[in-house]
């Protein structure tokens, strides 16, 4: 928040309220009744631990990762969100907090990914835990360890304030070993919970242990006895041998739900969201922190993304929008944008959304500075930057632009910034560098996705006598004329009856799809003064000759 704000803010209180607070604590009393979902959620922690800090002294926040693929747009979403409503919990109190970024990768490996060399390689080791099977790309350790790498650089990337946290390391090192002896010693609630939620010859061969072989090295799905669980010993079959085996240090892992809830225990979790499709699974993985003596960490279902057909996005149906793209086509401060907005809301996920969400984004962005403190906890802006904005405006609109370089053709980034010196007297990439960066994913958007699209057509009779008299009038202004007198003079000829337009809007759209080959546009004033008046009525005359 710029001080700006805060002075506003400070001056609609009496002088004794403005003398007696501070900002921080102005800030903290609109955080304590923001409607932001970010503030609701962190004021679940602040009822969680109402009587000060827990006992370890911070409040954890935990994010998952399963590293049997490359990380992608929903782990970035589900770090974003998390740390929202970690800074909002920090505008609401002084405990400290951690976020760990914690990665399953001692699960074993299901099945082959589509998306990776030497799968032949791969296929030798499945079952057995990530973190034990060879990288395909032949650059770490293991496949685990590569996808760790890639999980903290795309963390790092953005950055995220986190902790990384390994699955192997925590299990074999024995950091987990009190709480898996917990495990063991509840065992038999653990089977009452989940046996219910299984299919009946699933039941006859579900253990909440996995057993690692100690022949072959693989995750065992086997039924377990327990033998002794203040040792952790437990007893399966494995190859038609009997073996008895410590599950400490190493030996075994946890199925997925009952893992959930032990690491929950043992680490202290106080938040972690989840998607929609998790809502049976925190189910049953706090019951089982119940069981455990634990107390299952706040937080929410977030629903999933869905493609332009209103699918569920499939990593392995290749649907939807991948982080990659976005960033090609978008900043990256317009997709934590769309991923604030809405999160319980099913929302589709696909190349034509971006446009909207960079200008919607800057829109909000330019509200900020003068919108009350109040107003501003619950702008989307406020939580993507943690109140802390950067500088800098954006004298054109994402849409405009996107336009101009669609009737400019094969473009480059120098003529675009030439034509946009006829629209902004200063323009140039060291005046507004957000700008420049908007040319280069315009430029990419249009040559991948809209340049393939469009299609001028033919003006219609009436049509055609339109552009006549908009070629006219545009001939009598003088060339620096302002986009509001263009915009006067497309509505008036939209709305003469003479050309015989039923609604202004078949005027708009004659404009749009004659001269830029679209359904949809600018705003045409706007448009024509930043293509400049001459160039414009070149697009008329090429319009009429069609």
């Amino acid at each position: 928040m710029d001080l700006a704000a805060k002075g506003r803010f400070l001056s609609v209180l009496s002088p004794l309220v403005a003398g007696s607070m501070t900002v921080s604590d102005i800030l903290r009393t609109a955080a304590a009744a923001s409607k932001a979902w970010p503030y609701e959620e962190a004021r679940k922690l602040l009822k969680r631990y109402q009587q000060g800090a827990p006992e370890k002294g911070h409040i954890l926040f935990e994010t998952g990762y399963g590293p049997s693929g490359l990380p992608h747009i929903g782990t970035f979403n589900e770090v974003l969100r998390t740390t929202m409503v970690r800074n909002a919990y920090h505008a609401l109190s002084d405990i400290p907090t951690r976020l760990i970024a914690f990665s399953d990768d001692m699960d074993g490996l299901r099945k082959v990914p589509d998306n990776v060399p030497n799968q032949a390689m791969l296929t030798e080791y499945l079952g057995k835990p990530l973190t034990q099977v060879p990288d395909p790309f032949e650059k770490f350790e293991s496949f685990a360890h590569h996808n760790n790498a890639m999980l903290r650089a795309f963390l790092d990337r953005f950055g995220f304030d986190y902790e990384f946290v390994s699955a192997t390391e925590r299990y074999q090192s024995g950091a987990f070993d009190e709480t898996l002896k917990l495990v063991l010693r509840r065992y038999q609630a653990i089977m009452d919970i989940m046996l219910p939620t299984l299919r009946k010859e699933r039941q006859a061969t579900y253990s909440p242990v996995l057993p690692i072989s100690p022949k072959s090295g693989i995750v065992l799905q086997v039924p377990v006895e327990v033998m002794d669980a203040d040792a952790g010993l437990i007893r399966f079959e494995d190859e038609g041998e009997i073996v008895e085996q410590s599950i400490l240090s190493g030996g075994a892992k946890l199925q997925w739900k009952v893992d959930w809830a032990m690491r929950w225990v043992a680490l202290g979790v106080d938040y972690e969201m989840a998607g929609k499709d998790l809502i049976d699974s925190v189910t049953q993985s706090s019951r089982i922190c119940r069981a455990l003596g634990g107390r299952p960490p706040e937080g929410f279902n977030y629903e999933m993304f869905l493609d332009e057909k209103g699918e569920k996005i499939s990593k392995s149906k290749g649907n939807g929008l991948s982080l990659e793209q976005w960033l090609t086509y978008g900043p990256e401060e317009s997709l934590a944008f769309y991923a604030y907005r809405e999160p319980k809301k099913a929302k589709q996920l696909h190349m034509g959304v971006i446009p909207r969400a960079v200008d919607e984004y800057w829109q909000f962005r330019g509200n900020y500075p003068n919108q009350p403190v109040e107003q501003q906890l619950g702008n989307p802006v406020h939580h993507i930057h943690d109140g802390k904005l950067p500088q800098g405006s954006l004298p054109v609109t994402f849409g405009l632009l996107l336009n101009l370089v669609g009737v400019m053709g094969d473009a480059t980034r120098e003529q675009v910034w030439a034509y946009l010196r006829n629209y902004v007297a200063d323009a140039s990439p060291e005046a507004y560098p957000d700008l420049d960066r908007l040319i280069g994913h315009a430029l990419a958007y249009h040559r991948d996705f809209v340049a393939p699209t469009l299609r001028k057509r033919a003006p219609q009779a009436n049509e055609a006598a339109a552009l006549r008299k908009l070629d006219e009038d545009l001939a009598a202004l003088p060339a620096d004329a302002s986009a509001e007198d263009i915009q006067n003079i497309v509505y008036a000829i939209g709305k003469d009856e003479a050309f015989g337009f039923a609604e202004l809007r078949d005027w708009f759209k004659a404009l749009y799809q004659t001269l830029l080959g679209a359904d949809q546009g600018p705003r045409m004033g706007s448009f024509i003064a930043l293509y400049g008046i001459g160039n414009s009525r070149k697009l008329i005359a090429e319009a009429l000759a069609a």
